[in-house]
């Protein structure tokens, strides 16, 4: 459980009043902590070999420029999943996605809902960085796409969030703006997961009206978890 105090920070930092979000019943935001899981774990040697394969990948034009690829970081046996679309800079520098401003945000958006950033699985559809920061080509998705899939099907979360346009659209294989895409449950794969869209934390920071909206996102998402059947 994350402690009042940050937890309201979160909220502060998502524009949200305190009193917006106290629920009568706790059962939704400790529902997280609260669901065991007989998942699959990653296998060690098929997770080490996976981040092999994209550690060395030259499959598209990306790895002329990149500094380093960003794999993901995270539990590789969360119960929760986020994809976002491409590494930026800090996050070609460091090697992590959503780092610098845009992960103080997604951390603060992901605290608010219970959920500590150590706790998920953090992945990008791209694993590196477009030059400039530019809008991940079609030809660059497809060749990298494969990746994320590996790492859902071997992290087997029990919902995905799908930060921004390009994030949604890629998982969902669909054209759907953002704006139709969010408000719905969508599923992904054979085990039908459940996937949220909402805003990509770096478009909040700079459009922070929609803050509210991303947080109505949020709430969805904490109670399809919360309604999933628990596992055998």
């Amino acid at each position: 459980m994350i402690d009042p105090q940050r937890r309201a920070a979160y909220l502060e930092a998502l524009g949200i009043d305190r009193w917006m979000v106290r629920q009568p019943s706790a059962a939704p935001t400790s529902a997280p902590a609260a669901v065991s899981s007989a998942a699959p774990a990653a296998d060690a040697d098929a997770w080490s070999e996976l981040k092999r394969c994209v550690a060395e990948c030259t499959r598209c034009e990306l790895h002329r420029s990149r500094k380093q690829t960003v794999f993901g970081v995270g539990d590789p046996k969360a119960k929760w999943m986020v994809v976002g679309e491409a590494p930026g800079a800090d996050e070609d520098r460091q090697g992590e996605p959503f780092v610098g401003a845009a992960g103080q945000l997604l951390n603060a958006m992901l605290g608010a809902i219970e959920l500590p950033r150590e706790t998920v699985f953090i992945a990008n559809i791209l694993k590196c960085r477009p030059p400039e920061n530019r809008d991940p080509r079609p030809e660059e998705i497809r060749e990298c796409l494969s990746y994320l899939h590996q790492q859902i099907e071997q992290v087997a979360p029990r919902i995905l969030l799908a930060f921004g346009r390009v994030a949604a659209q890629s998982l969902l294989g669909t054209e759907a703006t953002l704006a139709k895409l969010r408000g719905t449950v969508h599923r992904f794969g054979p085990r039908q997961i459940p996937v949220i869209v909402t805003y990509h934390p770096a478009y909040l920071l700079r459009t922070p009206s929609d803050k509210r909206k991303a947080w109505e996102d949020l709430k969805l998402a904490r109670q399809v978890f919360a309604e999933l059947p628990a596992e055998a």
